[in-house]
């Protein structure tokens, strides 16, 4: 599909309100440099969670006034300054939902996860958001498959952020055209879950809560530093080598490989950030020290635990199903020590979006 293909210009006039909850995810393969409109410089694949969310719904009723009225709330907080961001979006995807022109619309907006702490609180709530407004165009429409209306959502959540775009479906999406991937894309993810090994369908991820804050410097400004980094082009290219490396891991199910392709995924993300100019540090001390203790643990069980990182200082802990009860045990017994309240996230693969109401 093209971009074209996501422009509606049904006009109706409706009232009423939906509502969706959707996941965060971690990227195995990461997203990290962009072009033009949320392109990504290189492929990327996903673990889709299921615990940590944002539930998000949208009002709508036939506008009042000549300029239709964009509300929005965040964590019960009217005009919230994730508000402006929120409102130009709206207007930036009006051509793709002819509806947004003649209709005042109110969003609700609520996280059960610190926001903008490197948790991909943006691939939550823009893929919710993305959702609701799908779903009112196919209230109203419907005149597509099922198929058409994921990808759109995608495509939208995309476009307010580019790891929303594989927050839709799950447990596992790649976003991005890859060779290796038929049917895959830049303008939105797709569900690459069939023919993966059931174990890495019941993964795992526990969140260490390092520092629940604000992080200094946002992704959008570090997507743009790889514009200029000197090592962007060996980075795209072993990205997209290790989009054909974990896609026979996830198949075959070897747990080592896949330990490798992440972890080094998780550090090289980070080395870019200490290689841009002006150069910058997500990690903390305890972030380190985490990770020492995960390696550590790791040479000492043989238990196939694994770290990634996202663009923050806390760290995802990685581990099947099937060593659940001993790796929760060391992280109650010594991770949480490094944690901020020793706070943690018990989490796990999920489906993606879906709606409430």
């Amino acid at each position: 599909m093209i971009e074209k293909d996501f422009v509606n210009n049904d006009n109706f006039l409706s009232e009423g309100i939906v509502e969706w909850s959707s996941p965060s995810n971690i990227a195995l393969v990461k997203y990290w440099g962009k072009k033009y409109n949320q392109i990504p410089q290189n492929p990327s694949i996903s673990f889709t969670l299921s615990k940590s969310s944002t539930t998000t719904s949208v009002e709508f009723k036939p506008k009042k006034n000549k300029a239709n009225s964009i509300g929005f709330e965040f964590d019960g907080v009217k005009d919230h300054e994730f508000g402006q961001k929120i409102k130009l979006f709206i207007t930036n995807i009006e051509k793709y939902f002819n509806f947004l022109k003649n209709h005042d619309i109110n969003i609700k907006s609520e996280n059960n996860f610190p926001h903008s702490s490197g948790i991909a609180s943006s691939a939550s709530s823009m893929s919710a958001l993305a959702s609701c407004l799908v779903d009112i165009e196919k209230l109203n429409s419907n005149q597509q498959d099922d198929s058409y209306y994921l990808k759109k959502k995608s495509f939208i959540a995309r476009l307010g952020s580019g790891s929303a775009s594989r927050s839709i479906e799950g447990p596992i999406t790649l976003w991005g055209e890859s060779k290796s991937y038929p049917g895959s894309s830049d303008l939105y993810a797709i569900n690459i879950s069939e023919g993966v090994d059931q174990i890495f369908k019941e993964y795992q991820n526990t969140i260490l809560i390092i520092d629940p804050g604000v992080k200094k410097i946002s992704s959008s400004i570090g997507h743009k530093l790889m514009n200029e980094n000197p090592f962007s082009k060996t980075r795209f290219s072993e990205a997209k080598n290790n989009i054909t490396k974990l896609k026979n891991v996830l198949k075959s199910g070897h747990l080592d490989e896949f330990i490798n392709i992440t972890e080094s995924e998780a550090l090289m993300i980070h080395s870019l950030m200490l290689t841009s100019s002006p150069y910058f540090i997500l990690m903390k001390p305890n972030t380190l020290e985490v990770i020492q203790r995960i390696l550590e643990y790791r040479r000492e069980t043989k238990n196939p635990v694994c770290f990634s990182l996202d663009a923050g200082s806390n760290v995802h802990l990685l581990y099947p199903n099937i060593i659940k009860p001993d790796v929760q045990k060391f992280i109650e017994d010594d991770l949480l020590n490094f944690c901020k309240s020793k706070t943690c996230i018990l989490d796990s693969l999920g489906n993606g979006s879906e709606k409430i109401k």
